[in-house]
């Protein structure tokens, strides 16, 4: 059963074929296009790969996007299905007050941070960290609770804000320094450590919450660019939306197979 995983940030579609849907599967093919491109993946990326049985998505950009990846899944004879949040799923139990609002791209990061961890027999609390955008840092006990978490800008919001909002200020690329001695060098350094305080204060918070040091684990397409200024060590997985997708296709091939009684 091949197993089709689509992430569709705010930018970009990443996607990715795997030979089956289950955690660890092989990697067949993989791709990443722009949002304003998407109506040509049938016929460049996905033209001669094998149909998919399956597909699951992550979906944080408008309807009109996602219809538009629909259009061309009509290559193959395969449903789509979009993840929403929900109360629990694949080893999660959502702690948000009201779980159907959080995101879907934090849900399926979470549940991929999770059970990467897992699968290599760790049971401990745990922060992700995604960096994009906007940023999140969500807090995850040894039992598999999500607690909360933050959001806040990334780096382009930031300086965006700064530039549109402060007279004269324009917004050249920096560099991340202790004691900045110049504007640019100032901005850059300011945004990246305000992140990289966002994650350190979530990491004392489920420390003090648990009574064990955290793991950390970062994703986005920015998150080398942190790499530098972090104060703990952590765990930078490019993957971390695909192996949540994984971790849900399986789980949602193992509840069909049970239902129609075939284990």
């Amino acid at each position: 059963m091949t197993f089709l995983a689509i992430d569709i940030g705010n930018t970009r579609l990443k996607w990715a074929l795997y030979s089956e849907a289950r955690w660890n599967a092989r990697l067949i093919a993989q791709g990443v296009e722009f949002l304003d491109h998407i109506d040509r993946l049938s016929e460049n990326h996905w033209a001669g790969l094998p149909a998919p049985s399956m597909m699951l998505g992550c979906a944080v950009a408008a309807d009109a996007v996602r219809n538009r990846v629909v259009e061309q899944l009509e290559i193959w004879d395969v449903e789509p299905f979009w993840v929403s949040s929900g109360r629990q799923a694949a080893g999660l139990v959502n702690g948000y007050d009201h779980p159907g609002r959080l995101g879907a791209d934090r849900w399926v990061a979470m549940i991929g941070a999770r059970n990467r961890l897992l699968a290599r027999g760790e049971k401990r609390p745990l922060i992700v960290v995604m960096v994009g955008t906007a940023v999140t840092v969500e807090a995850i006990d040894a039992d598999g609770q999500f607690l909360g978490g933050l959001i806040l800008p990334g780096h382009g919001i930031m300086l965006r804000a700064l530039e549109s909002g402060t007279a004269g200020l324009h917004v050249p690329t920096g560099e991340v320094k202790p004691f900045p001695t110049n504007t640019s060098d100032a901005l850059t350094s300011g945004g990246t450590y305000a992140i990289a305080g966002a994650v350190e204060r979530m990491i004392q918070h489920l420390q003090q919450r648990t009574g064990q040091v955290p793991a950390c684990i970062m994703t986005g397409g920015a998150g080398w660019k942190m790499a530098p200024s972090m104060t703990r060590p952590f765990e930078l997985v490019e993957s971390l939306i695909f192996d949540g997708l994984l971790a849900l296709a399986q789980e949602r091939v193992h509840t069909n197979a049970a239902s129609k009684g075939e284990i």
